[in-house]
């Protein structure tokens, strides 16, 4: 077969077919170009999902009369003028593609008219052909009218998902708009049925609850933007508590310089800014808002925009994660226990309560804070098969404690330990209520932050056995395990292959006290399995882990009343007491006002 030109309108669909995917991605392009022409309100119709019709009109500035074909062509935009205008784009549409390509796959009636006319136009478009024009009376703003999209790509019609997917993909992309921009009054109506309305009043905050609904919407805590004060990256938005979690990423969000973005290392980075806190498996709840300056991104990635580069991407990764990961450790409440069923605080986000709702508007930027990995050294309590109780110099300097961070405030308050709950709860009075603390996950917190902290200034004590002890592990096991030996010893634990799949033990941490050999060195070759995780852990942190948990006082265990003091006391000393590092919950609280409703005494 020769080579040959294809025809202009060939070329147009398969064009189109980069920009236009489903009825989502029109309405995407059309609600872009309304926010670049400053429209503060903007009203999206659909019907049967956006295959018969897609209506988005705003009140922006308007097409010039003269340009309004123009607007249309491939190729044609007021957004840039030469090439060098690439490496700075302030706008979110640019490359002059999106009305060709939604034009050439619909019928298409557009009525706009410019601020500075008195008359608008109405131009209508079939496969990519004007069939009319005339002039038309309208307040100032675009209504473009979109009808049977894909009619003529009868193919590419047939791929199309059922009207529910359809709605749930253009709800989706609306609802990041309708919070990004909250200065805008949105207004989407599907199938004459109004499903979201936003003020426009400028508030992120009442933005959120407008979308997400005043549990999950109230819930979330901000970002203090202080914390990127030292970098051009400003890094705002709100992040869900410990408490508030998903089964996949659908819920965590991106936007740079008001635009929205799919990015998976800064997807990643506020995935990794909740490492521990979060039970396995579950995602946080986070719509993250980025400005940095134009020239350090490379939005023109991809026909669709939701794809980019950054200059610098270290930087960036760090600036979200350390961002996220204050306002969650420094801002987060204790998680509540059971609300009465009346109560104005009485909330569920599905898997998991949620501590009373904090004004999203009241709520202040917290002091930076040092990683999770440099934890606060604490004292831990004692007990049978349980680390001994340590001794420490108070004036001691350690990582990450409270008075290094200056005004930082307290994680928890101050406890009275009151008593022990069926060998698994340590029973304690604080000023706002009762707290009951899970000693397991308690002392694992504990044990995390000290033995991390020590190993991060490279002061791991050695405790050596006066026995060496042979352990024996399965081929892959031993395997696994003869390549963490380095790190092991860098942990005061000092093993040595001895045979085939045998190794030797010379010593452990003398934090932990006495373990069992072979059931710790088995439950640290399994760190090997979480390295298909997409969370970036050293393998340290994921060995100590995995320590912790095998050494930690279990449940069932009783413990003496100075023991129980002391665990409490170094908990509250911990950088992040209210979980410990597999994302448990250590503690909860029954406020004052619920032990009184119970005792119907309010």
């Amino acid at each position: 077969m020769p080579i040959r030109l294809l025809s202009e309108d060939v070329a147009a669909r398969i064009a189109a077919g980069e920009v236009v995917e489903r009825p989502a991605s029109v309405v995407k392009e059309l609600l872009e170009n309304s926010l670049d022409a400053g429209a503060t309100e903007i009203q999206v119709e659909t019907r049967e999902g956006g295959k018969s019709l897609l209506r988005v009109q705003d009140n922006g500035a308007g097409i010039p009369a003269n340009d309004v074909e123009l607007a249309f062509r491939r190729h044609a935009t007021s957004k840039i003028e030469t090439a060098e205008d690439l490496q700075r784009i302030a706008t979110l549409g640019f490359r002059g593609e999106a009305l060709a390509s939604i034009a050439s796959v619909s019928r298409i009636t557009c009525t706009t008219r410019h601020r500075e006319e008195m008359v608008g136009t109405r131009l209508r478009i079939e496969g990519g052909a004007v069939i009319a024009r005339s002039p038309n009376g309208r307040a100032p703003g675009t209504d473009m009218h979109i009808q049977d999209l894909f009619y003529n790509v009868p193919a590419r019609r047939k791929f199309l998902q059922t009207e529910k997917t359809e709605r749930r993909h253009i709800d989706s992309f609306l609802t990041r708009y309708a919070i990004a921009y909250p200065e805008v009054a949105f207004q989407v109506v599907h199938d004459g049925r109004e499903i979201l309305r936003t003020a426009g009043g400028g508030s992120v905050a009442e933005a959120l609850i407008s979308v997400y609904g005043l549990d999950l919407g109230g819930s979330l805590l901000a970002i203090p933007p202080a914390l990127t004060h030292d970098t051009p990256i400003k890094v705002s938005g709100f992040v869900g508590p410990t408490t508030v979690h998903r089964a996949n990423r659908g819920y965590i969000t991106l936007f740079i310089n008001g635009r929205w973005i799919q990015d998976l290392r800064t997807t990643y980075a506020i995935i990794q800014a909740y490492h521990t806190l979060l039970p396995v498996n579950r995602y946080p709840v986070a719509f993250v808002l980025l400005e940095m300056p134009p020239e350090d991104v490379d939005v023109n990635v991809h026909p669709a925009k939701t794809e980019v580069r950054f200059r610098d991407g270290d930087t960036v990764f760090r600036a979200v994660q350390r961002a996220v990961r204050s306002a969650v450790i420094e801002m987060a409440p204790v998680t509540a226990t059971w609300q009465p069923p009346n109560s104005p605080e009485a909330v569920t986000t599905g898997d998991a309560p949620h501590p009373p709702k904090i004004g999203l508007a009241t709520l202040k930027p917290a002091p930076l804070f040092s990683p999770e990995t440099q934890g606060t050294p604490p004292r831990t309590a004692s007990g049978q098969n349980a680390a001994p109780l340590l001794s420490r110099d108070p004036g001691a300097e350690t990582v990450g404690t409270l008075a290094a961070s200056g005004d930082a405030p307290p994680q928890i308050p101050p406890l009275r330990v009151l008593g022990q709950a069926s060998t698994m709860f340590i029973v304690a009075e604080g000023p706002d209520g009762l707290y009951l603390i899970d000693q397991h996950a308690a002392h694992e917190r504990v044990l995390y932050e000290r033995l991390l902290g020590d190993w991060m200034q490279g002061e791991v004590q050695a405790q050596a056995l006066l026995d060496p002890v042979s352990v024996t592990l399965p081929a892959d096991e031993a395997a696994q395990l003869e390549s963490q030996l380095d790190t092991l010893a860098r942990l005061g634990l000092q093993v040595e292959s001895f045979g085939p799949n045998t190794f030797l033990v010379r010593s452990t941490p003398a934090l932990l006290g006495a373990i069992s050999p072979q059931a710790l060195l088995a439950d640290i070759a399994a760190t090997g399995e979480e390295q298909r995780s997409p969370v970036r852990e050293g393998l340290e942190a994921r060995t100590v882990r995995r320590i912790c948990k095998r050494v930690a006082i279990k449940a069932g265990q009783v413990l003496a009343r100075e023991e129980m003091e002391q665990l409490v006391h170094e908990l509250e000393r911990c950088r992040n007491p209210r979980t410990c590092p597999h994302g448990r919950p250590t503690l909860l609280k029954l406020s004052v006002e619920q032990l009184a409703s119970q005792f119907e005494r309010t």
